[in-house]
């Protein structure tokens, strides 16, 4: 991944926040056909100092039979993203020098990935990705809320994945490379706006380093 050192952030703690905070991954790798990609919800556990990613596919998903005892694949955490308009920069009033561009937050897990195919492994896995996301909820919903013969039907369906993470690459581009004017600009212009992702991007521009609001 091209990444130029201003957009670089040597914080694992960071990484990690994105990848919690933005589950839903894509995860790529090379199956008989070529380049597959997948989009799922991949949770991360730290494991022996190390981590992993956990999640599962439709067994009908003929990817977990493309992985089978192992290979290599990349999954993609998209973070906060938003289009920048060179008019929000107090600069474009003394030269006109600017352009649109557009800031976002990624982090690149590559590994091996595995498919398991255990009972045990899946209901474990389901459990601690429900209960994960159903934390904050008023009235979280639990597995046990659900018969258990259909959850065991349910389990039958399904195929789990597990990525052993052997390196990150991340690129966090959120106007380093502008001025303290410029990027004060920038924030008031998304917060003001309308994308949907704007007030996040703003929080991570007005944090400095394009840091993550929970980094």
């Amino acid at each position: 991944m091209y990444n130029p050192g201003q957009f670089r952030v040597d914080a694992p703690g960071r990484l990690h926040a994105l990848m919690r905070e933005h589950p839903l991954a894509t995860l790529v790798v090379h199956g008989p056909e070529g380049l597959e990609a997948a989009h799922l919800p991949l949770q991360l556990q730290e494991v022996d100092g190390g981590a992993v990613l956990r999640g599962h596919v439709a067994r009908a998903n003929p990817l977990w039979r493309t992985i089978g005892a192992g290979c290599p694949a990349l999954a993609v955490f998209h973070g906060p993203q938003a289009y920048v308009s060179p008019g929000w920069y107090p600069s474009k009033r003394v030269d006109g020098r600017v352009v649109p561009t557009w800031n976002y937050a990624v982090v690149h897990a590559h590994g091996t990935l595995l498919a398991v195919d255990d009972p045990a492994w899946l209901e474990a896995q389901v459990r601690a990705l429900t209960d994960a996301h159903e934390a904050e909820r008023e009235a979280p919903w639990s597995v046990d809320d659900a018969p258990g013969d259909y959850v065991a039907r349910m389990l039958q369906g399904i195929v789990g994945i597990e990525l052993a993470v052997a390196r990150l690459e991340w690129k966090w581009k959120m106007s380093q490379n502008r001025s303290a004017d410029d990027r004060a600009g920038v924030v008031a212009g998304l917060r003001a706006g309308r994308d949907p992702g704007g007030a996040d991007v703003a929080d991570c521009v007005a944090g400095g380093r394009g840091a993550p609001r929970n980094g």
